[in-house]
């Protein structure tokens, strides 16, 4: 018997080693990659400090001349636009599924949705280039010039020579890209709202819509939260994709006609080209900078869960 209890001890002992140890990996792999990048952007660091990073708009690697600016607005315009397109189709997308449509075709939408959002980003890109964005660019965007450039303000937003390798298209395709993930994380969030709930207020005299609207919806608020952060991480460190229809170019866009450059694009085209010290550091810095934009997205959101739990 105490044999028997003392070989129990000992693998609960080595089980909590194990788990322990596993948990730390994780720890320990942030650390190492924090640690790295930083080491490598020291140069940059201290050639450029942080502000006088982030704040110029140069990029010359001809004169050594580094800033994160440009790629800093692409990166957050793109994955702006892409979740103002994206959160709202996502919703109706799961309100359609949980409370519309009929039993007989929710599996096949909900596979539809799971397919969508298991599509590689680099098939997305691909279909980008050479469908979506001739289409944009003969189509749709001239149609959208001529609507609002009249329009005092907004029409600045399209003016240029709409090409369809811009920031319009690419935040089209990004939120093609992040509406599965939002869609499938809010229809599960839905599908937890408590049946008495529901019950109560069609109880009531509630429509379906004022059910969805002042029951659904407020109850799964958390959950849409969540969703929303995990599509605006995904956008944020989207490459393939953006590398084929935004452009490359690195100047502050005024208009959705305009090319830009991304973070992760910068990273990816010109990592093998980089041929001086500072170069290669100030890509680093870029990286770290990235990487230090998902911890306070992060950061954000835990924040904000933990002021919802209270």
């Amino acid at each position: 018997m105490a044999t028997t209890i003392k070989r129990e001890y000992t693998f609960d002992k080595f089980f909590s080693g194990i788990t322990f140890a596993a948990a730390f990996l994780v720890l320990a792999i942030i650390v190492s990659i924090f640690i790295s990048l930083f080491r490598e952007s020291l140069t940059a660091i201290d050639a450029f400090g942080f502000f006088g990073f982030i704040s110029s708009t140069a990029w010359d690697p001809v004169r050594e001349q580094f800033g994160a600016a440009t790629t800093l607005y692409g990166t957050l315009i793109t994955t702006l636009l892409a979740l103002i397109m994206a959160v709202p189709v996502s919703l109706g997308i799961a309100i359609f599924i949980t409370e519309l449509c009929p039993k007989v075709l929710k599996p096949i939408f909900s596979t539809a949705i799971e397919l969508l959002a298991a599509i590689p980003s680099i098939i997305y890109g691909m279909w980008g280039l050479f469908t979506f964005a001739p289409l944009m660019g003969e189509y749709i965007e001239p149609i959208l010039q001529k609507s609002f450039k009249p329009i005092p303000l907004l029409g600045q937003l399209f003016t240029g020579v709409p090409l369809g390798i811009d920031i319009l298209t690419t935040g089209i395709i990004l939120s093609i890209m992040i509406t599965p993930f939002i869609a499938s994380i809010v229809r599960d969030t839905f599908a937890l709202t408590p049946i008495q709930l529901k019950e109560s207020a069609y109880g009531i005299g509630a429509t379906r819509w004022e059910v969805i609207k002042d029951v659904i919806i407020p109850y799964s608020k958390t959950g849409i939260f969540g969703s929303v952060i995990i599509a605006m991480g995904r956008a944020l460190g989207e490459t393939m994709a953006v590398a084929f229809v935004l452009g490359n170019k690195h100047a502050i866009a005024t208009s959705l006609f305009d090319a830009s450059a991304t973070i992760t694009v910068t990273l990816a085209n010109e990592f093998t080209e980089a041929d001086g010290d500072l170069y290669l550091s100030s890509l680093f810095y870029l990286a770290l900078i990235l990487l230090g934009m998902n911890f306070l997205l992060l950061a954000i959101a835990k924040t904000f869960l933990a002021r919802r739990g209270r």
